[in-house]
C-alpha cells in the first residue's frame, strides 16, 4: 500500500519518469532486469482518496484500521492501494476542495469518514459516478445517502456506526437505579446526534426520567455546556457518537469528574479521552470492514448500489477505570451491573489516542 498526498504523488511521478528515461538510455541492461520491470508494470494499482471529517480518536482509529487492512489485502492479492489521505477538520470549504482534488486526480474510489464528508462526496459524484464508500455514518437512510441499507441504489455504500440508545440508557439505570435527571450533551448540527437524541428523549419520557439539553458547536461552547449541566444538577450525562463533543472530551471530562457525574457516550474513544463509559461500535473493526468493502468493490468490480450497508451490534461497554474510581464507583461492582446488558465490558485508561496506550 502506498499512502500519499498530492505533492508527494507529483514528486513520485516525476521520479518515476526520470527513472524510466534513465533505463531507456542506459547501456548493458540485462534481460532479467527487463523482465523484472515488465513484471512490476503488470501489478494492478488502485487509487483511493480518503477524507476524514475531523481529528478525533474514533475517526482516526477507523482510518488507521482501514489503511492497515488495505495494505494486508494488497499483499494477499498482489495489488497496490495508492492512498491519498486528507483531513478537512470540519471545514466545508476545505472538504469540497479535497473532494475536487480527488476527482481531478481521477481516483478509482473515494472514502468519506463521517456523514458530512459522505454527503459532500455524494453530491460531487452524481454525474461522474465515482464509487464512494462511507464509514461511521450513523443514519445512512435518514441522511439521504442510500435508499435502504439492503440496497443502497446508487454509487455509494459503506459502514454505519448506528447507536443503540436504549442500551446506553439501560447502563445508566443499572449503575444508578435512582437516577432522576439526565443531561443530554450534543451538537445540534451533527447528523450523527439527531436520531440518537430523539431516541434518548423517547426513552426518558417513557420511563419518567427528567432530562435537560445542553449543546455546543465549538470546544469553548461545549465546555460552557458541561458547566451548565453540573449547575443543572444532573445525575448523569449522555452523548451519542457526536464528533464535536468527541473533540472536546479531553477538555471537559475533569469537569464531570469533579462533580461526580458519570458521562455515558456512544464510542470507546470517549472513554479513552476520559468519559466514564463508551458503549457501541468497535471502531477498529469498523475500519477493517470498510477496507474489505473497498477492496471488494475495486478488485471484484462490485456495484456499490448492490452492496448492502454494513451495521454492527457488538454490545461492548468500555469503562475508564481511572474515571470510575474518581467519581466514586467500584469497577467490579459496575462491571457486574453492566455484564448482563453487554457482550463484554472492557477496561481503559485516559489517553489522547489509542496508540498512546501501546507505548
Amino acid at each position: 500500500m502506498m499512502k500519499t498526498n498530492r505533492m508527494m504523488k507529483r514528486m513520485a511521478a516525476a521520479a518515476a519518469a526520470m527513472a524510466m528515461l534513465a533505463s531507456l538510455t542506459a547501456c548493458g541492461s540485462s534481460s532479467s532486469d527487463a523482465a523484472g520491470s515488465a513484471a512490476s508494470a503488470t501489478s494492478k494499482t488502485y487509487t483511493v482518496g480518503i477524507c476524514n471529517y475531523v481529528d478525533d480518536a474514533s475517526l482516526n482509529q477507523i482510518v488507521d484500521s482501514m489503511e492497515a487492512q488495505l495494505e494486508k489485502a494488497g499483499k494477499e492479492n498482489d495489488v497496490t492501494f495508492d492512498i491519498s489521505y486528507d483531513n478537512c477538520n470540519a471545514d466545508a470549504n476545505v472538504m469540497n476542495q479535497i473532494i475536487s482534488d480527488y476527482i481531478a486526480d481521477d481516483v478509482d474510489l473515494m472514502v468519506g469518514v463521517a456523514t458530512p464528508v459522505a454527503v459532500a462526496m455524494q453530491a460531487a459524484t452524481e454525474e461522474n459516478q465515482i464509487p464512494v464508500v462511507f464509514s461511521a455514518v450513523t443514519d445512512p437512510v435518514g441522511s439521504g445517502l442510500v435508499e435502504s441499507l439492503e440496497a443502497p441504489g446508487s454509487n455509494l455504500t459503506g459502514t454505519s456506526d448506528y447507536l443503540d440508545t436504549a442500551s446506553i440508557m439501560s447502563l445508566i439505570t443499572a449503575a444508578n437505579p435512582d437516577v432522576k435527571k439526565i443531561g443530554l450533551l450534543y451538537d445540534q448540527g451533527q447528523d450523527s446526534s439527531t436520531a440518537a437524541i430523539a431516541s434518548a428523549k423517547e426513552y426518558l419520557e417513557k420511563n419518567n426520567i427528567a432530562y435537560v439539553e445542553r449543546t455546543g458547536t465549538t470546544n469553548d461552547e461545549v465546555a460552557l455546556a458541561a458547566d451548565a449541566l453540573v449547575a443543572d444538577g444532573v445525575d448523569a450525562v449522555f452523548t451519542p457518537t457526536d464528533n464535536t463533543i468527541m473533540t472536546a472530551e479531553l477538555g471537559i471530562y475533569e469537569t464531570f469528574i469533579e462533580a461526580k457525574i458519570p458521562h455515558y457516550t456512544g464510542a470507546d474513544s470517549f472513554a479513552l479521552n476520559g468519559a466514564f463509559v463508551g458503549y457501541g461500535v468497535d471502531y477498529a473493526n469498523l475500519g477493517v470492514e470498510t477496507a474489505n468493502m473497498i477492496a471488494d468493490i475495486l478488485m471484484n468490480d462490485k456495484n456499490p448500489a448492490e452492496v448492502p450497508v454494513e451495521t454492527f451490534d457488538n454490545g461492548t461497554a468500555t469503562v475508564n477505570t481511572e474515571t470510575c474510581e474518581a467519581i466514586g464507583f467500584d469497577f467490579e461492582t459496575i462491571k457486574a451491573a453492566f455484564e448482563p446488558l453487554c457482550t463484554q465490558v472492557k477496561e481503559i485508561t485516559t489517553a489522547e489516542e489509542f496508540s498512546d496506550l501501546e507505548d
